[in-house]
């Protein structure tokens, strides 16, 4: 018996007859992930798998954009299955990502500018070392919080916004007393 993705199924010899092509495709539209069971070379079954965004997902990406901070979804999931959890949350997605093709969206990403990279997985380990700030959920992996500069220990992507919010406000101090000294030492000259 074998289990794995339509294309490692055919990569194995499986051809999916054309009811269960057309179920793949439908199920894959739908934004689950579809996982082949195999006998030698025969399909017996699909199984449908989708990984639900956080509870808070659409909200913390519409926060972000508020904020004027642009969001993109790099998933390991299926094109199709990409695109249904992207659009439910309302940005754009880059699917069927391997760890190595999240690192090099990561440095495309990098040539326009400053990137955040938010995960928690195994896979994002890479990509999180490789954006200008990695930030991981702090119920992620052991290997993703290792790689990350920073942690989200609630879990909620809506931390991210909150972040930048405090980050922002940060910055601004920082700026308001680096001038307040510069001009009281200008003064005292």
């Amino acid at each position: 018996l074998g289990l794995g993705s339509p294309v490692w199924a055919e990569a194995h010899g499986a051809v999916l007859p054309p009811p269960l092509a057309k179920a793949v495709a439908a199920l894959e539209e739908a934004g689950k992930t579809v996982v082949v069971l195999t006998a030698e070379t025969t399909p017996l079954g699909l199984l449908a798998l989708r990984d639900e965004p956080r509870a808070d997902a659409a909200q913390g990406v519409a926060a972000l954009k508020r904020l004027g901070v642009g969001t993109v979804m790099l998933t390991g999931d299926n094109p199709r299955t990409g695109a249904a959890i992207g659009a439910a949350l309302g940005l754009p997605a880059r699917a069927g990502l391997r760890p190595e093709g999240k690192l090099a969206e990561i440095a495309a990403l990098r040539r326009e500018g400053e990137v955040v990279m938010v995960g928690d997985g195994i896979n994002d380990a890479p990509a999180l070392a490789a954006a200008t700030a990695g930030v991981a959920m702090g119920s992620g992996t052991e290997v993703a919080l290792e790689a990350a500069d920073a942690a989200l220990m609630r879990n909620r992507v809506g931390g991210m916004a909150e972040l930048i919010v405090l980050s922002r406000a940060t910055l601004a101090n920082v700026r308001q007393n680096v001038a307040l000294a510069v001009g009281l030492k200008l003064i005292f000259l």
